[in-house]
């Protein structure tokens, strides 16, 4: 009897397992017994390794032989801040070398990693016919010749995206003009923010013509030459890119695609800001990153769109613009306001947000389930507003700069107790501060209150190593952990990371060093754990400076890890594992 129940309840959870693909249910699912465990190796169909030197490439294969898509991250958060070094690794290489290995695996997600021609070369002989996503998100080391391997072979693809990877080698526009050619089932296409310049409205014209595109993100291509792609693309849902010079006349008669509900312009001025009236309505993501808009131009267009619900721009909307956003678009979701090149202002005046504009978003946009935001003052009453308004809310992201000289409320203790204490479905969590924007009480705080966040970011927080010691008996979910501008000691990051029980993953910047700081280190070590230290001042930074980088005065970094594979064996010379210290 037992074992036809046993029979019975594997024939059951075979036939709903293809139905469950969150990976924490499935990881729960395969440490039940052997049976289930081998259900869950031959049914998983999509993966997503968090860290390229967590595995190795063989126990992938080994391990889900029958994946249909792989997303596979590289280098840390920390890379796309430049506080990393661009040869610290991430090389994509060893995982294409087990690529024929998996029959059914049609869709590839490699974001900060370091791809070649040769790798593209590979990916496009090996899966040219099946593949039907290929996502290079940030990545670096290719050129269009490598981008020409995948537009020739792979006549498949509904997914092309490249957004991010500024470092693009352009040698020519024939990779694009063989996408237009070859391709009729593309349905996303995204080179945003690659500064590719050989692009032929032609081509994307084409492209428009045979295929159902839906989504298209693109450089900065005047609207004006991009009539008749509006015209030919009739399903597009989403565009981003194009970009608008003076005057608004000669837009007049531009018309976009009827089911268009997500924008995203370059260089729109207040001037062009009617150009998307007739559209407003019916928009539910709204990207202003990139247009030169002021206050009242951010308030003129969002009081048309009543349907938003993700809103992308910088500080210049001001607390006047999230006073109509809060007014207007009851339906938000996701808000993501970063810092603006030119900012406009300071405290009251337009161009800064405050505690004023973020509790007129908490009072009036209920749905909010994400907010990212860079602030010039903040208060405890608005993460008390926060925290008693926005149930819904998972993912919550605040920066504090430094431009004005005072605060008007620190530390910040009971402020963010209240918005853990209200926000109980949170899951990602970043606060970045200033010296005494948080006592140890506080972050005792985060981690008492913080029972279902995976990942975290710390700056400028707590007060001595008690501080996070308390921190540390919290957060038991907690798998990713990331710190900057600390005042914690190489043995109370140590103590942290064993007390942490699910952590997976700690990188910190800048922190208390001693003479025995490495020993101190060592009491972190443990089976499956990598230790790597990178001493400051290390790296040329990429940044404008005349076209050359420059140096910057990066502090200590530390980077620990779990991993399968054991120490890595391609670090730079600027990177020493912990496991080679210790001898």
């Amino acid at each position: 009897m037992v074992n036809n129940r046993r029979a019975m309840s594997d024939e059951i959870l075979e036939c709903i397992l293809p139905y469950i693909q969150d990976p924490r249910d499935r990881a729960s699912i395969s440490v039940v017994c052997r049976g289930w465990y081998e259900l869950d190796r031959l049914t998983r169909r999509h993966l997503t390794i968090a860290l390229c030197y967590s595995t190795t490439p063989q126990r992938l294969h080994a391990r889900f032989p029958n994946i249909e898509s792989l997303r596979l991250k590289g280098k840390p958060r920390a890379a796309m801040f430049n506080l990393i070094s661009e040869d610290w690794g991430g090389y994509v290489r060893p995982w294409l070398d087990v690529l024929g290995g998996f029959p059914r695996l049609n869709s590839l997600h490699f974001r900060r990693m370091i791809v070649s021609d040769s790798d593209l070369g590979t990916i496009a002989t090996v899966k040219g016919r099946v593949l039907q996503s290929l996502k290079l998100d940030k990545c670096s080391g290719f050129s269009t010749d490598g981008l020409l391997h995948i537009t020739r072979s792979c006549k498949n693809l509904r997914t092309l995206f490249l957004e991010d990877c500024s470092s693009i080698t352009e040698t020519t526009d024939e990779w694009f003009h063989q996408l237009a050619l070859n391709n009729k089932v593309l349905e996303t296409l995204n080179f945003y923010m690659t500064f590719l310049e050989k692009i032929r409205v032609e081509d994307l014209e084409l492209l428009a013509r045979n295929c159902p595109l839906v989504s298209v993100k693109i450089g900065d291509t005047d609207l004006l030459h991009l009539r008749n792609f509006f015209r030919s693309a009739t399903r597009l849902q989403e565009f981003c890119g194009g970009s608008v010079s003076e005057g608004f006349d000669q837009y007049s008669n531009i018309t976009f695609p009827a089911q268009l509900n997500s924008v995203g312009l370059m260089y729109l001025g207040d001037s062009q800001v009617p150009i998307l009236f007739p559209v407003a309505h019916l928009l539910r993501k709204l990207d202003l990153v990139y247009v030169s808009l002021s206050c009242d131009g951010h308030c003129d267009l969002i009081c048309r769109c009543p349907n938003l619900e993700v809103l992308e721009t910088t500080n210049i909307i001001g607390d006047q613009g999230l006073e109509v956003v809060s007014l207007t678009c009851k339906n938000l979701k996701r808000l993501r306001i970063e810092r603006g090149a030119d900012e406009q202002g300071l405290g009251d005046e337009p161009g800064a947000v405050t505690q004023k504009g973020l509790i007129a978003v908490a009072q009036g946009c209920l749905e909010l389930e994400y907010i990212a935001v860079y602030v010039s003052d903040i208060t405890n009453e608005a993460f008390e507003c926060i925290g008693a308004n926005l149930n819904n809310l998972k993912d919550f992201r605040l920066v504090l700069l430094d431009k004005e000289d005072v605060v008007t409320d620190l530390p910040l203790d009971k402020g963010v107790r209240a918005l853990l204490q209200g926000c109980q479905g949170m899951q990602r969590f970043a606060l970045y501060l200033r010296p005494g924007g948080l006592t140890d009480v506080g972050l005792s705080y985060i981690g008492q209150f913080s029972p279902n966040v995976r990942w975290m970011l710390l700056g400028y927080v707590g007060e001595t190593d008690e501080g996070l010691v308390e921190f540390s008996k919290g957060c038991p979910s907690l798998q990713k952990l990331e710190m900057r501008a600390c005042c914690f000691s190489e043995r109370a990051l140590a103590i942290a990371a064993m007390r942490l029980t699910s952590l997976r993953y700690m990188w910190v910047q800048g922190y208390k060093t001693s003479e025995m700081g490495i020993y101190h280190l060592l009491e972190m070590a443990r089976p499956y754990w990598n230790v790597e230290l990178i001493p400051g001042d290390q790296y040329a930074v990429n940044v404008d400076n005349g076209g050359q980088p420059i140096r910057a005065d990066l502090p200590t970094q530390i980077m620990a890890y779990c991993s399968l594979a054991g120490p890595r064996t391609d670090h730079p010379n600027s990177v020493y594992p912990l496991a080679l210290l210790e001898h």
